[in-house]
């Protein structure tokens, strides 16, 4: 058993007092016995000194020092003993203290009334750290940059934001640590939702059997974000194959074991989407957007409303024969088109497509003819925004230009195959704020879009700053089931230089990635070098 090491400092110091007073003791019986000693009558020369006289009073005077030097010394070691006292003393009454907490009773209290005690403090502490977490209201933040956003995953792959040394933007969980993590909650949001509590709503009227029970295969999706000083909260949503009910369970894990934060259920059976697209020209890509709205929102979702609103007249008309046509084919009519006879403005158009609804509150999503989506990602924008408390504000993946990726190709595939998670396919837009789910009153009650910005960018960011300065949540992550196709892109000379210098970044990221740029830069070297080793391969003799 190791000794404490207050108690080897106060045995360091007590051995030095003792041999302190050895020495002291031995001076002073030698000063006796020199007073002690006869008279001699001459005065005599110690042997080997020669011309130096060394009686009686040289040695008194040498005692004299030694005895004032070890007095001093005792005094300090007095001093010092007695702060040990001292400290032993308050170490002794501290350890009372806490010796009389854990005896049998307390003021009337036993020993298991102040456990009980301290647990409710740890609850209490651990509560509040939920409390003081953006878990149930929003956050006023400076910007952007102090937005903290969520990462999201299935139960087999991890889309994140923070790609690591891999640089993978999707990636099943390579450290152990991270799996058994997500596991743990995954398993945790089906034990609160299989045995639920009074507070969660549910009725209790039927027994066990009656009630439907979720497995890890009914998990759809998650959500989490760690606030560093705080903890990790989880946002998790489940749904039976055959059932349009989700349940949603909120979790948080307060640096110590998950608490959940609310359960509850989300019936989107009858939430509609107003999609909004601001468009102008680019007749082609629009017939293209139709299609995949085709696909996806007329024979899947089939609970949405599309508005165009459409600046100019020239192919205008396209516009109309190519919404007619879908019309007639699908008997979908539930689309409005918004003709306005001025310059595009993207935020004018979604202001405009805002404004045409008159139905009500709805739910919309702002959305461009380059934007493809799936029907999973329409059911994350419902899941993911609630009037007065919550907007989204997903993460698209970007792709980049199809003749550079699949340059070894004779021609690109079809655009659903290129559809892929990967560093050199495309990357996480997380500087684009354009596509965003949000009510329509919250987009009114914050003032919509700033009208004084003209042409390319910057309106997605002032609107996306509005809500980061008011009490709404921003849920802010990267969904797999949301693309912005590649396209090219013209920087106008009208631009002002922000406007300018981030149009021509945007184009420059868009076009490739590092490595198939770095490819393009020097393909005159690589080309050379692939000449050199053909004339190397055809110069060598035949054996």
């Amino acid at each position: 058993m190791r000794m404490p090491r207050r108690g080897l400092v106060i045995q360091a110091r007590t051995r030095w007092l003792l041999v302190g007073l050895a020495l002291l003791f031995s001076l002073v019986l030698l000063m006796y016995l020199l007073e002690c000693a006869p008279q001699t009558d001459n005065n005599g020369s110690l042997p080997g000194v020669v011309g130096e006289s060394m009686g009686k009073e040289y040695y008194q005077a040498l005692l004299q020092e030694q005895e004032e030097h070890y007095q001093n010394r005792a005094t300090s070691l007095k001093r010092q003993i007695a702060q040990l006292k001292q400290e032993l003393q308050e170490m002794s009454d501290k350890l009372k203290s806490l010796q009389e907490r854990k005896s049998p009773k307390v003021n009337g209290m036993n020993y298991q009334g102040t456990k009980e005690q301290t647990s409710n403090d740890l609850l209490e502490f651990l509560h509040s750290q939920i409390d003081k977490a953006e878990v149930s209201v929003g956050a006023k933040l400076p910007s952007e940059y102090g937005v903290i956003p969520f990462e999201s995953f299935t139960s087999m792959k991890v889309f994140q934001l923070e790609m690591g040394l891999t640089r993978h933007p999707e990636e099943k969980p390579v450290r152990k640590d991270k799996r058994d993590e997500l596991v743990e909650v995954i398993e945790a949001g089906l034990e609160v939702i299989n045995n639920p509590d009074e507070e969660d709503g549910q009725e209790e009227d039927d027994g066990v059997g009656d009630r439907q029970l979720y497995s890890e295969n009914d998990f759809i999706e998650g959500y989490y974000r760690t606030e560093r000083d705080k903890g990790t909260q989880y946002e998790l949503f489940y749904k039976k194959m055959d059932g349009m009910e989700y349940r949603h369970v909120t979790l948080f894990r307060p640096f110590g074991p998950l608490m959940k934060v609310k359960s509850e259920t989300v019936d989107i059976s009858r939430s509609i989407i107003n999609i909004i697209v601001p468009l102008a020209g680019r007749t082609e890509a629009f017939a293209q957007f139709m299609q995949n709205f085709r696909d996806v929102c007329i024979h899947q979702d089939k609970r949405v409303h599309l508005t165009v609103v459409y600046f100019g007249q020239d192919g205008l008309s396209e516009v109309k024969s190519i919404l007619e046509s879908v019309a007639r084919e699908t008997d979908f009519h539930n689309y409005t088109l918004v003709s306005l006879n001025e310059e595009f403005n993207r935020g004018r158009g979604l202001d405009m497509g805002a404004r045409a609804w008159e139905k009500g509150e709805v739910l919309m999503f702002f959305c461009d003819v380059d934007v493809y989506f799936t029907a999973e990602f329409l059911n994350s924008c419902r899941l993911n925004a609630e009037p007065g408390k919550k907007v989204f504000y997903p993460v698209v993946f970007s792709l980049y230009n199809p003749a550079i990726v699949y340059a070894n190709q004779d021609i690109p595939p079809p655009v659903e195959q290129q559809l892929v998670h990967k560093k050199d396919s495309g990357f996480w837009r997380d500087f684009g704020f354009g596509m965003t789910c949000q009510y329509r009153t919250d987009f009114l009650t914050v003032g919509g879009f700033d009208l004084e910005v003209k042409g390319w960018g910057g309106e997605d960011v002032h609107l996306y700053r509005k809500y980061l300065h008011g009490d709404l949540m921003v849920i802010r992550t990267p969904v797999p089931g949301l693309f912005h196709l590649w396209h090219e892109k013209h920087c106008a000379d009208e631009l002002t230089p922000e406007q300018y210098r981030m149009c021509i970044q945007s184009k420059a990221m868009n076009e490739a990635s590092h490595s198939h740029l770095g490819m393009l830069v020097f393909r005159d070297e690589i080309e050379a070098h692939l000449r050199k080793q053909a004339y190397r391969t055809n110069s060598e003799p035949v054996g």
